[in-house]
């Protein structure tokens, strides 16, 4: 485990425990030692929600050790049953809690005696599983607990709607932007005359649950969370989900088109008039050009000045595979390299992604990440937090489109990533993270004056050399948008000389060697 390490991805139990916590009415006990326990601070710094339940944990210490866990964890289950009466219990041990290889399947139907909630014990392998893979399981798990559970009432029969509708899933709690792309999804739909039937977990009930089979269609906006669910319903009950990303102004077109494909599938079998093709049409030919601002922009003098430019892409999945068409295929900017951290989904990646960048990475290790963009030297990156910390040391711009990330992208305006308006945000990030030709001259007028010495700034804490202050004065008089080049470039010849410190000498030589 990488605990001590930068995770794109946390542990297994934090995935379970953003399911758990985004339903309505669900209580997760977390069953693990002091250090594990740090997703209620997580969230509540991170999430802007006004109330959330926070999650209980059954601490494993040395009286644990030596007598076992069995009566505490049933009396944390048991005593919250009756303090907050939820529809549902979910326990989670963690991957350090695991090496106790506990039977906590017992635990959990002993409380189940005892208790008037549902209790359900995750099935997840801490320790071949990641923070998303163990969402997905999660919360497949607990929609085929309560299908399930309603089959055995013999009164239960789902029919579907009598209008469209769909489903949404894999919205929940720390996602990026998923509560605007919830709002912006809703708006989509109910302008398409399509009712929202359920969208989970996030601000769902556990006890509605048995009502997701009456909707017509799945939406998977994100391939991280909710795929396991939707291949379950499709495989139980036909229900076919949809495949394209509504994000951008191409697959926003795509995904509307294949939505109302499964949509008159359904509609031919129930005899439901449905939205003709050619006023689908419309509704994407109105929306791309007034809706949206992204079609006309793109087009601008202003966006004309980022064709060609270099940039990496790295991120989830989801995200990582939607910017880099976006980039591609509708801004004309050139990706170098795109990349997911999700290591599980790198086949789909690569068919997403391909023939719209020079070079696909799929790894979970930072450092990689780091390398690549030294040696791209993008003019801007767009990947998570981590991204925008190594672009800060290279003086390399970042627009944050992934998780992991912080509390700045928690904003509390609308600002969705899917659907038309987030063909907007997404316009506004691409265009502001670029350093633009006057912005480079206006900071060479106002640092004119600017008496501070250069700061060597790579990946490597360790630099191994030093600037003289003939070397720093010659690199103060080059234009700031090629210094940071000049300054990583004359470094490295540096190094592969053994020379610790760079006079002007230095920097003439290391002009003749890269002219060579």
């Amino acid at each position: 485990m990488k605990l001590c390490y930068w995770m794109y991805a946390g542990p297994a139990h934090i995935g379970t425990l953003r399911v758990a916590s985004s339903f309505k009415n669900v209580h997760a006990i977390m069953h693990a030692p002091l250090g594990d326990d740090y997703f209620n601070v997580m969230r509540s710094m991170l999430e802007r929600e006004r109330d959330f339940t926070p999650v209980t944990a059954s601490i494993v210490d040395r009286h644990v050790l030596a007598r076992g866990s069995q009566e505490k964890v049933v009396e944390n289950i048991t005593r919250k049953d009756k303090e907050d009466r939820p529809d549902l219990i979910l326990l989670t041990p963690t991957c350090t809690s695991s090496i106790l290889q506990e039977d906590l399947q017992n635990f959990v139907n002993r409380a189940s005696l005892e208790s008037e909630a549902d209790v359900l014990l995750a099935d997840v392998n801490h320790y071949r599983v990641n923070e998303l893979q163990a969402a997905d399981r999660t919360l497949e798990q607990v929609v085929r607990f309560y299908i399930e559970k309603a089959k055995k009432d013999l009164a239960w029969s789902p029919q579907k709607t009598k209008k469209p509708s769909v489903n949404i899933l894999g919205m929940f709690t720390l996602g990026f932007h998923n509560h605007h792309d919830t709002r912006e999804l809703q708006r989509l739909l109910t302008s398409l005359g399509i009712d929202v039937n359920l969208v989970i977990p996030e601000g769902g009930l556990v006890t509605e649950l048995h009502r997701l089979p009456s909707a017509w269609v799945n939406i998977l906006p994100y391939r991280e969370v909710g795929l396991m669910t939707a291949e379950y319903l499709k495989e139980e009950w036909g229900m076919p989900y949809t495949q394209t990303i509504p994000m951008g102004l191409v697959d926003m077109a795509g995904f509307i088109r294949e939505l109302f494909g499964y949509l008159r599938d359904c509609a031919f079998e129930t005899e439901t008039p449905m939205l003709s093709v050619d006023a689908v049409e419309a509704f994407i030919d109105t929306q791309t050009r007034f809706i949206s601002q992204a079609a006309w922009f793109s087009r601008s003098i202003d966006c004309q000045n980022l064709t060609g430019k270099k940039v990496v892409v790295f991120g989830d999945a989801t995200h990582a595979a939607a910017m880099t068409k976006i980039l591609s295929r509708e801004m004309g900017i050139r990706v170098s390299c795109a990349g997911t951290y999700c290591k599980h989904e790198s086949n789909w990646f690569r068919e997403q992604v391909y023939g719209c960048c020079d070079e696909i990475l799929v790894t979970d290790d930072h450092t990689q990440v780091g390398d690549v963009i030294a040696r791209v030297e993008p003019a801007a990156i767009f990947g998570t937090q981590m991204e925008r910390h190594i672009g800060k040391r290279l003086d390399i711009p970042c627009g944050v489109i992934s998780a992991p990330v912080h509390i700045q992208n928690f904003p509390l305006s609308f600002r969705p990533f899917l659907g038309y308006e987030g063909t907007n945000q997404i316009a506004d990030l691409v265009y502001n993270s670029f350093t633009l030709g006057m912005e480079d001259h206006l900071l060479e007028i106002f640092g004119g004056h600017d008496t501070k010495e250069v700061i060597s700034k790579e990946l490597s804490s360790e630099n191994g050399v030093e600037w003289a202050a003939d070397g720093v004065a010659e690199l103060q008089k080059i234009p700031g948008f090629v210094r940071g080049k000049i300054k990583r470039n004359t470094e490295k010849f540096a190094k592969e000389q053994g020379v610790t410190r760079i006079t002007l000498d230095v920097m003439y030589a290391a002009k003749e060697a890269a002219s060579a």
